[in-house]
């Protein structure tokens, strides 16, 4: 296998927190916590649980959490809610009681934030899983993707590392190598549809016959928040700016053409220097200070980043 070798600005870049992944006045946490990437996948599944895993971990999740949880933006108020539960070493396994109740960023997120801790080069991917359940379906998804020095870029998925979510899915591969014919970043996504063909109503949060969340336009919203994870503005998936085009709407060709230009930027291979330009020189897919949080059971409203 030749060598493999990643930017020292990239590098830099990837390897320190963002105003999201930053554990702030909480990161002794960290101490003693183990180096390797699996391990850290690991902690990261035992300090969490998806909001819809209730009945899969044999626990019914208050609604208050399933409210609340998973509308928490930043890591260190993630933790905070982790350790008034229990305040053991993160290192300790948590009953699905004591666990964060959020979605997939928020595991991708911790994991993210370990990794830079370490001084790995770490970020969030946004795209669509097939590895869900419903057969051909991309699944609305977020991914660690986490730099391996032997290897290159690889995608991590800290939700699976239990071995019940193993046999749940039933998956066949490692977690913490994820194929990307596995997981489609958004940009591959959009460029399946547009260049290959491929039915956008295959993909989404639901299927069609479960609901409207899917589609080309949800894709192009996947490509804006996977630029916007490049860029370490790691947001949560409902906060809308810029292009955002509502639920289920028709896109116009000009939109249709400025996500023709961004997909290859947010490929599988990303050009580091192309997706800073992209992102800082397009006020419409740059994050602006205030976004509006299109919250699932909270209800919309703007709301202005740190």
């Amino acid at each position: 296998m030749p060598p493999v070798h990643l930017a020292p600005d990239a590098a830099a870049f990837y390897a320190t927190q963002s105003a999201f992944t930053d554990p702030g006045a909480l990161a002794p946490l960290y101490a003693g916590l183990p180096p390797d990437p699996a391990q850290l996948a690991r902690v990261t599944r035992d300090l969490m649980i998806h909001r819809g895993e209730g009945e899969t971990f044999g626990y019914a999740v208050p609604a208050e959490r399933l409210h609340d949880d998973a509308e928490t933006r930043y890591l260190d108020d993630i933790l905070r809610i982790v350790v008034e539960r229990n305040d053991a070493p993160l290192s300790r396994r948590r009953e699905p009681g004591d666990r964060f109740v959020g979605v997939c960023r928020d595991f991708a997120l911790l994991l993210c934030s370990l990794l830079r801790h370490m001084g790995v080069p770490a970020r969030l991917r946004s795209g669509f899983a097939t590895y869900f359940g419903a057969d051909g379906f991309h699944c609305d998804h977020v991914v660690t993707e986490y730099w391996d020095p032997a290897r290159g870029w690889l995608f991590a998925d800290a939700q699976l590392m239990d071995p019940l979510m193993v046999d749940t899915w039933k998956i066949d591969f490692d977690p913490m190598d994820v194929p990307r014919d596995s997981f489609l970043v958004a940009g591959k996504a959009w460029r399946a549809i547009r260049e290959g063909g491929a039915d956008p109503r295959t993909f989404g949060l639901h299927p069609p016959e479960e609901g409207p969340l899917n589609g080309d336009w949800f894709v192009a919203g996947n490509v804006r928040l996977d630029l916007a994870d490049l860029n370490k503005v790691e947001t949560l998936l409902w906060d809308v700016w810029g292009t955002e085009t509502e639920a289920g709407q028709e896109l116009v060709d000009p939109v249709r053409a400025l996500y023709d230009e961004v997909a290859p930027v947010v490929g599988d291979e990303v050009c580091f220097t192309a997706a800073r330009e992209l992102f800082a020189g397009h006020e419409g897919l740059r994050t602006p200070r205030t976004v509006l949080s299109l919250a699932p059971y909270n209800g919309p409203r703007e709301v202005t980043l740190r």
